[in-house]
């Protein structure tokens, strides 16, 4: 079933990632970095379903190679902590086809990023097996462009000068115009053991000295209006909003009733449902009077048992009591048909109870498996990662070929721990767990539905065995009214039935409470129904009575004739 999953990721050197070497991992190529020399080399990787690189307007056509732009952003990015792209790990719908999944990523990227001026390089990956975990990777620029196809700056310094006391801060293009105004920059001078910043006019009057050239600022400068909205906590929930959207639009479009939500359960007002197992958590929650659904089940069980049993005892009663009357055969009938739809509304109530909770287990066990792998597979790499890791530290700097290959294979197994925790958070979300703690609850809650589910198919074979006791003792009550006239027995029965599915009803709403469901009680009278031929049945009598009286008609026609030939 679809689910939403939105993963944002920075790709950024601070964290020791390149952006052509993500670039080569998500397209399966073979990319050269020229910052550092690394060749990043991912062809031997599988899974790849389609991959593209989308431009905006302004930006060089030469771009459309996904080395020559990457390493245009790496050779931009002067610092050693730079950001260098922006990274989306949506999970795709298994419901649509690779095709449809291009088209739905197309829409997405085309009026989110690109019609914002950013560049994208995209992949879907769907791993083997086919179809269980298919997913896209979306790098994105975190520069602007201008019209001329240049990187716009990300921050702008700001110098803070000072003007009648007042401190204000202006960019180096703004300064030149504030200089006119009277604004000066302020620079620090020495005062004593102490540096303080004032405008070079008033430290002339005292006579101080400069401590260096370089200007009051402040921290971080101004930061480019444009990536500073794309770095915004509300762009990012409109990217998500927009992702749900246009993946419920193709949803719709190519006939599919499931949807997703960007919304967390808090904001949807839903609550999370407690656990079924039974144990000392759940008694004590029980006595504070919040009910345990594990508690409920075992209650429900109990009142399914007294049920049956008072069923047994009122058939074995009625068996004894029968008398070979047309009145006293047709209550005993009416009274075995009442209880069969008993029979028949549990039987439907532990399948459906039976069918929700394998659905559940069926759903929730091959995920718990994928997890467990999961993180076996990330123990491994990780603890690989961290031995080469205090390899290259020990490796002399002049080995460079040994340290090249070393920050390679490192590389490589960062981005694989990236793939794979990326593929673990999306097995937490779908398993509705927000980290790895809740999949304790998740394995605690698939062995309780387990030991229910047996219970419930223990059940079901007493109430089937109970059934066809009845079906064989209704039977024998009709070979009993074999001699009986069909008709009579047939009105003396319908005389009586409302009352007995009247009490039937009443019963079972007894026992099952505010889980009583009507039209699973309609159903289980067309199963009785069905189990005693009832609608054969009553063709036979009619055609009976038909046969009757015409039979009537004829021996009354007949004597009318006699009685005419008498008279002449």
């Amino acid at each position: 079933m679809a689910i939403y999953h939105l993963e944002a990721k920075v790709v950024s050197r601070g964290s020791g990632r390149s952006a052509v070497a993500a670039s080569a991992y998500l397209s399966c190529t073979n990319i050269l970095n020229d910052y550092d020399g690394v060749r990043h080399d991912f062809t031997r990787k599988k899974g790849l379903v389609w991959q593209d690189v989308f431009l905006p307007e302004f930006a060089p056509p030469e771009w459309k190679d996904r080395g020559v732009l990457w390493n245009a952003v790496e050779e931009n990015e002067k610092t050693k902590d730079s950001r260098l792209a922006r990274e989306f790990v949506p999970a795709l719908p298994v419901e649509l086809t690779p095709q449809q999944w291009q088209e739905l990523l197309t829409d997405f990227i085309q009026n989110s990023f690109i019609a914002e001026g950013m560049c994208a390089d995209v992949a879907i990956h769907d791993p083997h097996p086919s179809g269980h975990n298919p997913h896209a990777h979306i790098m994105l620029t975190v520069r602007p462009l201008d019209e001329q196809g240049n990187w716009q700056y990300k921050t702008e310094k700001e110098y803070l000068c000072v003007r009648n006391g007042e401190e204000r801060g202006f960019t180096a293009a703004e300064f030149k115009a504030a200089q006119a105004d009277g604004w000066e920059k302020q620079y620090p001078y020495k005062i004593g053991r102490e540096k303080v910043y004032m405008p070079p006019s008033e430290a002339e009057k005292h006579g101080y000295e400069r401590a260096n050239k370089h200007p009051k600022s402040t921290k971080f400068g101004r930061q480019n209006p444009i990536a500073e909205r794309w770095n915004s906590e509300e762009q990012l929930v409109e990217w998500r909003k927009a992702w749900a959207d246009v993946t419920n639009r193709y949803l719709e479009r190519y006939g599919h009733d499931e949807r997703i939500d960007h919304r967390s359960h808090a904001d949807r007002g839903l609550t999370e449902q407690p656990t079924i197992h039974e144990g000392v958590v759940a008694r004590a929650l029980e006595k504070k009077g919040i009910i345990s659904d594990r508690c409920e089940i075992n209650r429900q069980i109990k009142a399914d048992n007294a049920l049956l049993r008072e069923l047994k005892a009122t058939v074995k009663k009625l068996m004894q009591a029968v008398k070979n009357t047309v009145p006293a055969i047709a209550e005993a009938m009416e009274k075995l048909r009442s209880s069969m739809l008993i029979f028949s509304y549990q039987l439907r109530h532990i399948g459906v109870g039976k069918h929700n909770m394998g659905k559940r287990v069926k759903s929730v066990k091959p995920e718990l498996e994928r997890y467990a792998g999961l993180v076996q597979q990330i123990k491994d790499k990780s603890k690989e990662r961290k031995a080469l890791l205090a390899e290259k530290k020990e490796t002399p700097f002049y080995q460079i070929p040994k340290l090249h290959d070393l920050t390679r294979r490192i590389t490589e197994l960062t981005e694989e721990l990236e793939e794979l925790k990326t593929e673990k958070e999306m097995v937490l979300r779908s398993l509705d767990c927000a980290d790895d703690a809740g999949i304790s609850a998740v394995k605690k809650e698939i062995a309780t539905l387990e030991g229910a589910l047996q219970k419930l198919s223990e059940q079901e074979e007493k109430y089937s065995a109970e059934l066809d006791e009845a079906l064989k003792q209704y039977a024998e009550l009709k070979e009993q009214a074999a001699g009986m006239d069909a008709a009579e027995l047939m009105d003396a029965r319908l005389a009586v039935r409302e009352e007995k599915e009247r009490s039937a009803v009443d019963r079972v709403k007894s026992a099952y409470g505010e889980k009583y469901d009507p039209m699973m009680m309609y159903d289980s009278r067309r199963d009785v129904a069905n189990l005693l031929h009832e609608e054969a049945e009553a063709r036979s009598i009619r055609e009976r009575l038909r046969q009757k009286q015409q039979q009537q008609a004829q021996q009354k026609q007949t004597k009318k004739k006699s009685r005419d030939s008498w008279e002449r």
